[in-house]
């Protein structure tokens, strides 16, 4: 024993630790971590509501207490919460939440909803939103009780289940709420203002948000409609055999599933209703190819059964959605940005909410096609940029070409600009500027450095991972959703055939589109005559035979009148001079305001003396009354937003 190696060890003392430490402990942040996580769940064990580590915020002992009468006959309450850091939104996209919860149709008799709070039965929004400026966070919540049809006064409900929260958290809160009646299942949307009656920021235990306040919920509804019965039971149950979703028999038989493979014997543990409730599951899982029987007494389940009834159930809840909104007869196909491969270009021809709870928005588009196409937006992407009837393209994330190019002119993992720049000025790529071709490559750098997947050495010196495309398309895909949406035009192609701009409908005239055979085809196609006969009058055009012959520079010649016309109504207002951005030539001055015209969206750039107008990026969003220089190339703009290093757009 005295040869093996372990018997050589000799501990060493280190030097005293500071008693006191600004930082905290390794395993304090650990921990920290570990309890904002939330509950750990478990494919084969089901935990309870208790979990180990720090604990923070109010709630946590009402969290453990709630829900210990709950059982098989209790009513049954979905509560959605969302935490939103309000520094993180917009106060635009604080107001259109509250603007959305009082739209039209919400209420029983189809009227607007009226947002009310613990005492008052109307309140002021705008007053509310007023009241939380400046405050860290709001939390978002929706409770809908399973059987809310039977609850004929959600408000009473509602303020019920807010002062037992109160109770839980032992301070005052403060919120407003609506309730909805405009889909098959009611529910209340509540807006709970981040401060106790301290006007502190109020803190709440994740344990309370994630299960102690269903369970409360779940306590008052069956107070207030007593306990289920077995018939209630036993349908909803059998609902849930036939449903294409996920559901409660399916973590039943997930539970017992072990590496994919079910035996039928391990669900002995079950009363007989259930094991045949769970077997006849099987057998419409089978018919949806989600299963598939090895022998008598065993069942292999596809590994992708999570994923697909997840998708079949949001497809279904797609389907309702559509339907509350007049869409029954609409021939309509659900954008998938990992199948699709072509563009969608059409008009928004419906648009509402995907996900209430995080204001995600969906489109629906007429396009080209003749189909209607859902698609879900990022959740960054607020629903007023796309007006109905305006025209979009949407297509699917996929790698970038600046992404590729970057990777091929790097040496042994390092992007050296001045070496990209002489490789492009040797050959530079037809009617492209090098200079302005590399800029748009250091722009994206920039980005990419901002994500942690690109780091800047030195002044046009950058590291690059041999994996670039890859990890670019996975940093759009996390912004965009995998969906990039293009605001063509915000005219209708109604407003667009006498419009005195460059237009959608000339772009579709110069590339000699045939219109698609449908009722959007039809408009589209009544509206190009219409505009090649404007056109024809204003000189534009001229008529040989069965053909129509457009001027030269169409789109330019436009766009000029369009922006004379605007620049003299600014010139009368301002008493500056207007004076035309011309191609090559670079323009500064003062940001002063944004225009929206039928050619486009443009910035006015005041220098004192004069003015400019040039066309808008959304990179102008918040830069109003700073100096800016912008240099026009052909079809595109480069902006300059200051004099510090990268801010090139």
């Amino acid at each position: 024993m005295s040869n093996r190696d372990d018997d050589q060890f000799r501990p060493r003392l280190g030097p005293p630790r500071a008693k006191q430490s600004n930082s905290p402990r390794f395993i304090s942040r650990v921990l920290k971590a570990a309890s904002q996580s939330g509950p750990v769940q478990s494919r084969h064990v089901r935990l309870g509501a208790s979990r180990s580590g720090p604990r923070y915020g109010r709630g946590r002992v009402a969290a453990r207490m709630a829900g210990q009468s709950f059982g098989l006959r209790s009513r049954r309450v979905t509560v959605k919460v969302r935490h939103v850091k309000l520094r993180q939104v917009s106060a635009r996209s604080a107001a259109l939440h509250l603007r959305y919860l009082e739209r039209d149709g919400v209420s029983p008799t189809g009227d607007p909803g009226v947002a009310y709070g613990p005492s008052d039965d109307t309140v002021d929004t705008k007053a509310f939103q007023a009241t939380c400026q400046g405050d860290r966070h709001q939390f978002r919540m929706i409770v809908s009780i399973e059987d809310g049809a039977e609850v004929q006064d959600l408000t009473t409900f509602t303020r019920s289940l807010m002062g037992q929260m109160e109770a839980d958290l032992g301070t005052k809160l403060d919120w407003i709420a609506v309730d909805h009646w405009d889909t098959g299942h009611p529910h209340t949307h509540i807006v709970l203002r981040g401060k106790d009656h301290a006007k502190r920021d109020l803190v709440i235990d994740r344990d309370y948000l994630t299960r102690g306040l269903r369970m409360r919920a779940c306590e008052l509804a069956t107070e207030w409609l007593g306990e289920r019965t077995q018939p209630e039971i036993d349908a909803d149950w059998n609902r849930q055999v036939t449903a294409e979703r996920w559901t409660g028999i399916d973590t039943l038989i997930d539970r017992h599933t072990i590496d994919g493979l079910l035996v039928v014997s391990a669900l002995g543990d079950l009363d007989l209703p259930t094991r045949e409730r769970c077997n006849a599951r099987l057998a419409v899982l089978e018919r949806l190819g989600l299963a598939q029987r090895a022998t008598a007494d065993r069942w292999q389940l596809s590994p992708e059964i999570h994923s697909t009834l997840q998708a079949m159930g949001e497809r279904g809840d797609i389907i309702r959605t559509l339907q509350r909104s007049h869409f029954r007869n609409v021939d309509y196909e659900i954008f998938d940005a990992a199948l699709r491969r072509s563009a969608i270009v059409g008009r928004v021809s419906g648009k509402g909410l995907h996900d209430e709870i995080a204001d995600r928005g969906y489109l629906l588009v007429e396009a080209m096609d003749g189909k209607h196409h859902y698609l879900a937006m990022p959740s960054n992407a607020p629903l007023a940029d796309y007006p109905a009837g305006g025209i979009v393209s949407v297509r699917s994330s996929t790698q970038r070409i600046v992404d590729r190019n970057i990777l091929t002119a790097s040496r042994d993992g390092l992007y050296r600009v001045e070496a990209h720049l002489e490789d492009v000025r040797s050959s530079p790529p037809l009617g492209v500027d090098p200079s302005e071709f590399i800029q748009s490559h250091v722009r994206r750098l920039e980005a990419l450095r901002r994500a942690g997947i690109v780091e800047r050495l030195e002044e046009g010196v950058w590291r690059i991972p041999a994996d670039l495309p890859e990890r670019g398309l996975n940093y759009d895909r996390t912004r965009t959703g995998g969906v990039e949406i293009q605001l063509i035009t915000r005219e209708p192609i109604e407003r667009q055939r006498q419009a005195i701009g460059a237009t959608w409908l000339d772009q579709q005239l110069i590339a000699k589109i045939q219109p698609p055979v449908s009722e959007f085809g039809q408009a589209l196609g009544a509206a190009l005559k219409d505009r090649e006969a404007f056109l024809i009058d204003q000189g534009l055009a001229q008529r040989r035979g069965q053909q129509v012959m457009l001027t030269s520079n169409l789109l330019s010649r436009l766009r000029d009148r369009d922006l004379q016309g605007a620049a003299a109504g600014l010139e009368r207002s301002t008493g500056l001079t207007y004076r035309a951005a011309v191609e090559g030539e670079r323009v500064s001055g003062t940001y002063r305001q944004s225009i929206q015209l039928t050619s486009g969206k443009f910035a006015m750039l005041d220098d004192g003396v004069g003015f400019s107008l040039v066309p808008w990026r959304s990179v102008l969003e918040n830069r109003i009354g700073q100096s800016l220089s912008a240099t026009i190339h052909a079809s595109r703009v480069s902006w300059e937003l200051g004099r510090s290093r990268g801010l090139s757009i």
